[in-house]
């Protein structure tokens, strides 16, 4: 497996090195009540939200770090990039255009987390869902996390669907034979 997937199995074991360095930059963030709430909702099957944002986030940092990106505005704008409270796949009116919709409710959500957010981070959450949303970010941060935010998915839903893909992860996280 590559480095990308070694990092994301990192992200549930939380015990690295680089976890501790990402927690010094977005812990505060990753550990308040609002965004530790986010692990009662399913994002994909059989990952809950929480789940999502925090592989999503720790391989942004990861990989804005390498390219020497700015890390730490990417770590914390990535953690709050699905920060909303609420399951989509409800039939409610409400969540319609979900894809479209959510990350200006992340956003909201975020300003209510922080008070200020710099204008990276503004765009790292409002461009997250490029190219679903049609304008494309304007920062390679944003980049970074729009496809960290689509690799992790892809990992989710494959493990979700695949029994043979969750069998193979449950075994790198230590919790198979």
């Amino acid at each position: 497996m590559g480095k990308l997937f070694n990092a994301y199995v990192a992200s549930y074991k939380m015990d690295s090195k680089e976890w501790e360095e990402f927690l010094n930059v977005a812990g505060d963030i990753y550990n308040s009540p609002q965004l530790q709430k986010l692990g009662d909702f399913e994002q994909h099957l059989k990952i809950n939200r929480l789940q999502h944002i925090r592989s999503v986030a720790f391989l942004s940092f990861l990989v804005s770090r390498k390219l020497k990106l700015n890390y730490k505005e990417t770590a914390r704008a990535a953690t709050m990039h699905d920060l909303f409270y609420y399951d989509w796949r409800e039939d409610d009116l409400s969540h319609k255009l979900h894809g479209l919709r959510h990350p200006k409710f992340a956003l909201k959500n975020a300003y209510y987390l922080c008070g200020t957010l710099t204008k990276k981070e503004q765009d790292i959450i409002k461009r997250h869902m490029w190219p679903l949303t049609v304008v494309p970010p304007k920062y390679l941060e944003s980049y970074v996390v729009t496809m960290m935010d689509k690799y992790c998915a892809t990992i989710e839903m494959a493990y979700s669907m695949s029994e043979s893909c969750r069998k193979k992860l449950d075994v790198r996280l230590g919790l198979g034979e």
